[in-house]
């Protein structure tokens, strides 16, 4: 976003430095206590680069304080979400609002002292011979660029409690997120999320908001259409359920309301044949139980072929999208699949944030501490983002080229941080006193239906 803007300002040194160290000033104003120590730590975080362990940090010359501080900032300091969510909205570039949500974990597998912990799905580390971990889920909320980068925007990052439903979790940071938008009424903001999330929930937690959703589906789903008008005199409860249209099945596949073909440098011929008026019989809703009729959300079935992927030789896969958007809203087609291709930029940044930026690094014992420390990662990210770094062609301006230049750019602008004061000795821990074992907890396990 304002990354690939900085190459069409006329000295994007002086104004990308300026637009930098008026973030850093408000970011400062986040941190209502012990905010010298946590603002000099998000600065070791984007120049210290991958450590071993949190105390190297606080070897990095850009942090003043001793490695004692590192956890005290960690267990004792506070930040103010609501301002830096407020804070980091205003970065955001003008032009079409496309978002996306997906969870990434913490594994804290052995970590029996820490609480809150669940077990979730996690590709790569297995426990047992299957893909589960025990830790912190961290459902992320990042805006998207619909050209070809690795960057995006993160703006809210909320820990899922165990047993909280990832539908109900994402809807709540939409609700918080439009009005901080710079022009919430001004536009339609889309969402987009990858499968394994209710598009029928999402779209009735959302039913009063002007948000669009697009959901993958499985390619075994089933929809129907309107029932057509009943009988005069007929007897029995109406019908609900008109035609079926079953993805897996060409022949229920009537003609599509709406096509586009396009031709893509990295996709090849792209093809989108889109159905609308159609609905699910949903499984997931608040009346589940109580005998009373299912709501009923229309929508628009998507389905999304191309002819090549980007560096890779296998045959591409068929996609199936579901949409939802306020009444009155067209359906762009060419917005929509561009927008789900570049859902896939929100994996870049969950590797980058672990990797570079050490976000699951630490191994604190709380919650509260791993919050604040994702808090401080979305603060380190976004000042990537900010166009102060000499201008390259989209393609190649990656955060870790970004990265490797703020040292020197934090020479130029200083930091709005106190220098540490010197504080003597500590006393220690009285005499004739133990601290004693800390309390176990155990890993939370829950239904699949409320996972």
């Amino acid at each position: 976003m304002a990354v690939v803007s900085s190459v069409l300002l006329p000295n994007p040194s002086r104004q990308g430095l300026a637009c930098l160290a008026v973030f850093r000033q408000e970011l400062m104003g986040c941190f209502t206590r012990r905010s010298d120590a946590l603002f000099e730590l998000t600065d070791a975080v984007l120049a210290a680069g991958p450590v071993v362990s949190l105390p190297h940090l606080s070897l990095d010359p850009l942090y003043r304080r001793g490695h004692g501080s590192v956890y005290a900032a960690l267990a004792k300091g506070q930040i103010n979400t609501g301002i830096l969510r407020n804070l980091l909205a205003r970065q955001l570039a003008q032009r079409p609002a496309v978002f996306a949500i997906d969870v990434s974990c913490w594994a804290r597998s052995d970590a029996e002292c820490s609480p809150s912990r669940g077990f979730y799905y996690h590709p790569t580390r297995h426990s047992a011979g299957k893909p589960i971990i025990a830790g912190w889920a961290f459902s992320w909320l990042a805006g998207l660029e619909l050209t070809t980068n690795s960057w995006t925007a993160p703006l809210d990052a909320v820990r899922l409690l165990p047993g909280t439903n990832i539908n109900d979790a994402a809807a709540a940071q939409i609700l918080q997120l439009l009005p901080r938008l710079p022009d919430a009424s001004g536009r339609l903001s889309l969402f987009v999320f990858d499968g394994g999330y209710d598009p029928v929930r999402l779209a009735l937690a959302l039913a009063a908001t002007p948000a669009q959703l697009l959901v993958r589906i499985r390619s075994d789903r089933c929809f129907y259409a309107d029932p057509p008008p009943a009988e005069v005199g007929a007897l029995g409860r109406p019908r609900r359920h008109g035609r079926k249209f079953a993805c897996a099945d060409s022949s229920t596949w009537p003609t599509p309301t709406a096509a586009l073909t396009t031709t893509d440098t990295q996709y090849g011929t792209v093809t989108v044949h889109a159905w609308s008026g159609l609905h699910a019989k949903t499984q997931q809703h608040d009346g589940h139980g109580s005998r009373g009729p299912r709501p009923i959300v229309a929508g628009t079935v998507v389905r999304l072929t191309v002819t090549a992927l980007p560096g890779r030789t296998r045959k591409p896969a068929t996609l199936w999208l579901w949409w939802h958007g306020p009444t009155g809203c067209p359906v762009d087609l060419d917005l929509l699949w561009r927008s789900y291709v570049r859902r896939f930029d929100l994996e870049h940044t969950f590797r980058f944030c672990k990797q570079t930026l050490n976000w699951t690094l630490p191994r604190p014992r709380t919650p509260e501490q791993a919050d604040r420390w994702t808090w401080l990662i979305l603060a380190a990210y976004t000042q990537l983002r900010l166009p102060w770094e000499k201008p390259l062609p989209a393609n190649r301006l990656t955060p870790g080229r970004v990265r490797r230049a703020f040292r020197s750019v934090h020479a130029v602008l200083g930091t709005p941080a106190s220098a540490p004061q010197p504080c003597g000795h500590s006393p220690g821990r009285p005499r004739g006193t133990t601290r004693g074992p800390a309390p176990r907890h155990l890993a939370i396990k829950t239904t699949s239906r409320t996972a």
